[in-house]
This record gives structure tokens, sequence and C-alpha cells, in this order.
């Protein structure tokens, strides 16, 4: 079951996309450490609010769908087994998401092997089903909340009112306890505290509605059925209008709409990303090229992403440094300089190995077998001549 990714397999404005965003939340995670301080910092707090919080994080979740969608792909060209293989591997990620929510406090992965399920189940509906439940899926927390809240209150503004402070004071009561834990010098304490915290957090709506994961999911999946990565130039108009629905939702959602549904969201300022940086990847090819420690970087996105929230909890946690707040600027600066150090270190670890050491992991894990990882004649060799019933990861 060895497999090696061959380069001109790959398409490369993934890795870079994949890489931006990584960037994009090492920044966002120094962001909620910060301190409003004025000045500059304040500027630099309200910029990273405005246009990377929340929307890296969808870049992230929609290259997820991506990269599902050339997984499903590759196993059709080889007709090959994709189900089976697709369990084991998110299987594997959830033990991974188990662990970077305990051990480090991030649920990004946990809550990616969850949504990725649903994907599996519905990966070969056509493309107008899959925008409908889309649609849909980015409504649902709007949904259960009209059946939970206003349905029961019978629309009552005093009441719906109530029940939301209740509910939005148990939310805040939680996250202290929490973060007390995160303050005190026990690190086992700590993971003893946030193991409870992910029995209240794992039972909330926000955590069993699909929301915009799923959407972006779907997104990203469609892009790649459609060859619009591959071929961004032949779908330059969906790809401009892509981009103008971003900047035109970013907009509505932050200075004109109060309620809407959940369709119309900050965090779709991600499409303008992605159409935006295709459009440019399109016309000019040659951009790739100058960003290849982005891509890099995007290649190990697993290794680099536990390695940030690893170094992050280690700064900010009473077992740690305890560093506490810090002003944004200063965020930035060490959020842009530990990405750099990332895209290096992957740069030169992708000389040598086939994937990062996460990524061999997960790979070996899933297919029950310990996979080749130093790039010689024998493993490029072996890494063209996949098995039978094997499945790539992309």
């Amino acid at each position: 079951m060895a497999r090696s990714d061959a380069p001109s397999q790959r398409i490369d404005v993934l890795d870079v996309l994949r890489g931006s965003a990584l960037l994009g939340m090492f920044i966002v995670h120094f962001h909620v450490k910060t301190i409003e301080s004025g000045g500059i910092d304040d500027v630099v707090r309200t910029l990273v609010w405005r246009l990377v919080e929340s929307k890296a994080h969808g870049t992230f979740a929609l290259l997820f769908g991506a990269g599902f969608a050339i997984q499903l792909r590759r196993a059709d060209e080889r007709r090959t087994s994709f189900t089976a293989v697709s369990v084991r591997r998110l299987l594997v990620l959830a033990l991974f998401g188990v662990g970077a929510h305990a051990f480090f406090g991030y649920n990004v992965l946990l809550g990616y092997a969850v949504w990725a399920v649903p994907l599996l189940a519905i990966r070969k509906w056509s493309t107008r089903a899959l925008l409908v439940t889309a649609v849909l899926s980015a409504a649902s927390v709007s949904f259960y909340r009209g059946a939970h809240t206003w349905l029961p209150c019978n629309m009552a503004p005093d009441c719906v009112q109530a029940a939301e402070e209740a509910q939005r004071a148990d939310f805040v009561s939680r996250y202290e306890v929490l973060h007390a834990a995160e303050s005190q010098d026990s690190y086992v304490a700590l993971v003893r505290a946030r193991f409870e915290h992910m029995a209240w957090f794992y039972r909330q709506p926000f955590s069993v509605m699909p929301s915009a994961t799923l959407t972006l999911f779907i997104t990203g999946f469609l892009m790649v059925r459609h060859r619009i990565f591959e071929e961004p130039r032949a779908h330059r108009r969906l790809l401009a209008w892509i981009t103008v629905f971003g900047v035109a939702s970013w907009l509505l959602a932050n200075w004109v709409l109060e309620t809407t549904f959940g369709l119309v969201r900050d965090q779709w300022l991600t499409f303008t990303f992605v159409g935006a940086a295709l459009l440019v990847a399109g016309w000019f090819p040659a951009v790739l090229h100058h960003l290849r420690p982005v891509g890099a970087a995007g290649r190990m996105a697993l290794t680099n992403y536990l390695i940030q929230i690893a170094s992050l909890d280690l700064l900010f946690s009473g077992y740690g440094f305890n560093l506490g707040t810090i002003r944004s600027v200063i965020g930035s600066t060490v959020a842009l300089g530990c990405f750099t150090a990332e895209a290096v270190f992957s740069m030169a670890w992708l000389k040598r190995f086939h994937y990062g050491p996460a990524e061999w992991l997960w790979r070996s894990l899933t297919y029950g077998q310990s996979q080749p990882m130093r790039k010689d004649v024998h493993g490029v060799i072996e890494g063209l001549q996949p098995s039978a019933g094997e499945t790539e990861k992309r």
C-alpha cells in the first residue's frame, strides 16, 4: 500500500492556499491573546478581526473538501475502493482531533473528521443537490435556534431574549472555568479540565450542526469536481462572481443586515480570497513558483498545524511560559516569524522526505503499515506502482 505523491499529480495552488491559511490561522491564534492598547495595535487588531479571523479557518475547511474530492477522483481513476480507506482515514483524524483538543485546546480537527462523514455519504450526489445541501447546512444553526428558542417562546421578544441571555451566561461560565485551568501551573489539571469542557462542548448546537463547515467542504469538493482549481482561466467568470459574492456577503453581514439565517456571513470573505487567488494563479502562474515556501508549508499542513497549537499552548498556558496577553503588533510579527520558520523547515524536510511527520503517521495508521518516508530511488519507483485497494491521501 506504499504510495508517494508524484510532483506532477499535485495542484500547486492548493498547497499555496493551504499554506496561506496556516499563516492566517497562526495570526488569529495570536490575535485572541492580544489586548486593546490604542494606536497601531488597535488598527492591527481590527484588520485581523475583519479580514482574517474565521476566513483563514474557512479557507482551510474549503481546501479540506477539495482534498477529499481529489482522493475520490484518483481512487476512481485507479478503480480502487474509496469508502473503507476514507473511513479509516477519518477515524485516525478523529484521534488527532481528540488529542489536539485535550492536550492543546484546539477543536478544528475533530470537527473536520466528523463532518467529512456526511460528505463521504453524499459524494455521488448531483451538483444541484450538493448546492442545496450546502445552503441548508449554512442555515442549520438558525433553524435549530428557531426550533429550540423562538418556537417555545411563541416568538415573544422578552422570552427569546431571556433564553438567549441564559445560554450566553452558561457559555461564559463554562469558558471561565476553562480559562482558570489554563492559568494554573499543572498540565495534568489542565488536561482534566479540557476533557470536562469537551464533554459539554460536543453537546452544544454549534458542535452538532453542520453550519459553515459542511458548506465549505461541499464548496471545495465541487470546485475540484468541475476542475476549477486546475483550470481557473476557463472558469474566470464563475471565479469573478465568487469573488464579488464574498465581498458583498462580508459587507452586508458586518454593516447592513442583522439577521441572515446564516446565508450571508462575514466568513464568506473566504470565497473572495480563494477566487482572487485562483484568478491570479491562472493569469500569472509564475507567482506559484515564487511562493514555493508557502506551498511547502501547505504540503505539511497537519504537521505545521500541530506545531502551531502545541507552541501556542506552551507559550500562553500557566504550565508553560504563561505570557498572558501581548500587543497586536507583536503578536502578528511573532506569528509571521513563526510561520516563516515553519516554511523553511517544510522546504528542508520535503527535500528528503515524501511527507511531513504527522502526515506520515496519519497515512501509516490509515493503511495499518509503515509507509515509505525517505526519498530514494526505491521509494519513488515503489510509490509509482500502487497496490490493489489503495487510495491516495492528499
